[in-house]
């Protein structure tokens, strides 16, 4: 699924950060990548590129920071711990992608953050986490007003982060994406988990929902489909997963989804009827219906999968 690492983040062109570096004449007009060579480097390795980006960057030009290989990023949560003991000289950074790795660096079921929310308790001011990768991840709920984006991008989604996002007060936010993955890589998400969340009685400016990547993409929908959050959304995405016409017609027969945007539904295993038929019923959104899929057939039973998993 990820097969090249972001050329942007957070509004600004991504920079791979070395030491010794000719800085740019604006250094706080991109998002510095701090990445090693490869997975076998010693954590020593990423804690002295970190050390090195704090000694030759103004502090006030950290803005955005891109996380990639960190060595043994399946096995210790470094980047959080290193952020966090960053967080009183990086004062202006208001954006961090933890894990812009590719499939052939490491798979997504193994990178291994720990528990984030030291990053939000550090940091008042971030406005952007992305995190990748659920290996042992854990999250408290907290109250913070300035995060607008918060993305947990994996394919195995714990209840339990799920429940804790759905537990914070996050007055500011504006986009929200839980990619749920599948029940063999620890997304163990059931639509209770989801309560609070599709209540969005915590989560006041919210626009754009992505409940998605989900093995229960059916259920999912049956949930959306009455979630008081729905109303005010202008995107709401349940794309990447297992969802059929069941789903679909459940979608359908609940709130009204003409005031969206945009209704993204793509890598879907929908009949052509059921997709003409969401179409249809929803002329005034952009519905995006593309990477229809099939089940696969192995001894007479079929077997379905989300975009990402391992």
């Amino acid at each position: 699924m990820f097969r090249s690492h972001l050329s942007s983040f957070a509004g600004l062109p991504v920079l791979p950060f070395t030491p010794g570096m000719k800085l740019p004449d604006d250094p706080s007009a991109v998002a510095w990548r701090l990445e090693v060579e490869d997975f076998e480097a010693d954590p020593e390795e990423f804690a002295a590129l970190v050390t090195a980006l704090r000694d030759e960057v103004p502090a006030d030009s950290v803005r955005a920071l891109v996380i990639g290989e960190w060595g043994s990023a399946y096995e210790r949560a470094l980047p959080v711990e290193l952020l966090v003991d960053a967080a009183q000289r990086w004062t202006s950074l208001r954006a961090v992608f933890l894990a812009d790795l590719t499939v052939e660096q490491c798979e997504v079921s193994w990178l291994t953050h720990g528990d984030v929310t030291g990053l939000l308790t550090a940091y008042p001011s971030l406005e952007v986490l992305w995190v990748r990768g659920a290996n042992e991840l854990h999250l408290t709920p907290v109250r913070h007003t300035g995060l607008r984006e918060l993305a947990f991008q994996t394919g195995g989604l714990p209840g339990a982060v799920v429940r804790a996002v759905g537990g914070c007060d996050l007055p500011a936010l504006e986009r929200l994406e839980l990619w749920l993955g599948r029940s063999d890589y620890g997304g163990d998400t059931t639509t209770d988990d989801l309560a609070d969340v599709l209540a969005g009685t915590r989560l006041p400016a919210l626009r754009h929902l992505a409940v998605c990547n989900a093995e229960g993409a059916d259920r999912v929908a049956a949930a959306v489909a009455a979630a008081p959050v729905v109303d005010r959304l202008e995107v709401l995405d349940l794309s990447k997963g297992v969802l059929t016409d069941a789903g679909a017609e459940a979608l359908l027969a609940g709130r009204p989804l003409a005031h969206l945007r945009r209704l993204d539904l793509h890598h879907h295993f929908l009949s052509e009827a059921a997709a003409e038929r969401v179409v249809a019923a929803l002329p005034g959104v952009e519905v995006d219906l593309s990477e229809p899929q099939k089940a696969d057939v192995y001894n007479g039973r079929e077997y379905r999968f989300t975009a990402v998993g391992e």
